[in-house]
């Protein structure tokens, strides 16, 4: 197996990041040995592989791109296909359909979502649709200037696009059939005033989803309705411990694959909290914020087995591994620091 690492390269981003990292990762400690790092990329930050593994994409953060590359599958090396313009500013979040026919792109900055359509031999067409996204913003002075859409989540049976936007305090859910997308019957449900939606995960089982929401460092639980794309919300929780009384900003969110766990990222607080899942309900309860053993947690993932937890810790340039445990969830140091520039997304090619 194979993990993919993107990071932070430019000077403007204060980034020490060399391109992607590519990985070989231990099957039973889940060490990461580094194979190579692609350079000459800029800012290749958040990464897509489609389900066979043998095609990455990458957005460029803060430019107006995405590129695709084949992948080896024996070596895990990547070889460059060609690269596509998203006719947007600082794409940040990129989802292929279930078919890998589609590439859904979120430009944070252009306030919009490209939707570029992939070839067989992976390489990406120029763009087919471009999806602006507009409304009321929200009350942030700094970050709420403009509608900001920072996600892109198909639902489990690829027939709905889930987009938070944190500029606008909105969830958008956009209907995709043949390659395009069209607002679905309800277009969006609307957060709580200045909690800026960043990053979403279903439940595996139940129809639920689980939104993180960045400046006021929540999660808010919504059912889903798969027919329509609906969403009707439940409940917010804090991110933090209650001891916690410093700034912080929420970022990634994920679900174990069993359903009993979702995690949340803090970056201040620097910790991934848990959260445990009723199994009738669905709905979370804060269990505990384990250090994240690095600074500014943007991203974690958990290994395809679920037995692990990677925190990637942007502003120390580590990526941290945490066993967790099958039952509570609970998360473990297990003492596994890898040294990278300014790791922001990792995927993993099984």
């Amino acid at each position: 197996m194979y993990a993919y690492v993107g990071s932070r390269t430019t000077r403007e981003r204060n980034a020490r990041g060399e391109g992607i990292s590519i990985f070989r990762v231990d099957p039973v400690s889940g060490r990461l040995d580094l194979v190579e790092v692609v350079r000459d990329l800029v800012n290749p930050s958040y990464l897509t592989l489609n389900r066979n593994g043998d095609f990455l994409y990458t957005v460029h953060g803060d430019q107006t791109e995405v590129s695709a590359f084949a992948v080896d599958r024996d070596s895990g090396r990547l070889r460059f296909i060609n690269r596509q313009s998203t006719e947007g500013k600082n794409p940040v979040h990129l989802a292929l359909d279930p078919s890998g026919r589609s590439l859904v792109v979120t430009n944070h900055i252009g306030s919009s979502l490209a939707v570029l359509p992939v070839a067989d031999d992976g390489a990406l067409q120029p763009l087919s649709q471009l999806m602006p996204l507009e409304g009321p913003i929200g009350p942030h002075r700094i970050e709420q200037k403009q509608a900001k859409p920072h996600y892109d989540l198909f639902d489990p049976a690829g027939k709905y696009l889930i987009v938070p936007d944190k500029g606008l305090d909105r969830i958008f859910s956009f209907a995709f059939d043949d390659g395009r997308l069209t607002p679905a019957v309800e277009p969006f449900v609307v957060t709580r005033e200045g909690a800026g939606p960043r990053h979403a995960a279903f439940h595996p089982i139940k129809p639920m989803l689980y939104v993180v929401n960045e400046l006021d460092s929540t999660v808010t639980s919504y059912t889903y309705t798969a027919a329509t794309g609906q969403l009707k919300p439940l409940q917010i929780l804090p991110t933090l411990p209650s001891t916690f009384t410093g700034n912080s900003r929420a970022a990634g969110i994920a679900a174990n694959r069993a359903g009993t766990a979702v995690y949340a990222s803090n970056r201040g607080d620097n910790s991934i909290a848990l959260f445990s899942v009723d199994p009738a309900t669905g709905l979370l309860a804060f269990v505990s914020a384990e250090p994240s053993q690095g600074k500014t947690p943007r991203f974690f993932t958990l290994s395809p087995d679920g037995r692990l937890l990677y925190a990637l810790n942007e502003d120390s340039d580590t990526i941290v591994a945490f066993s967790v445990d099958p039952t509570s969830g609970q998360l473990h140091p297990t003492g596994q620091s890898t040294p990278t520039g300014s790791p922001v997304c990792m995927v993993f090619s099984t």
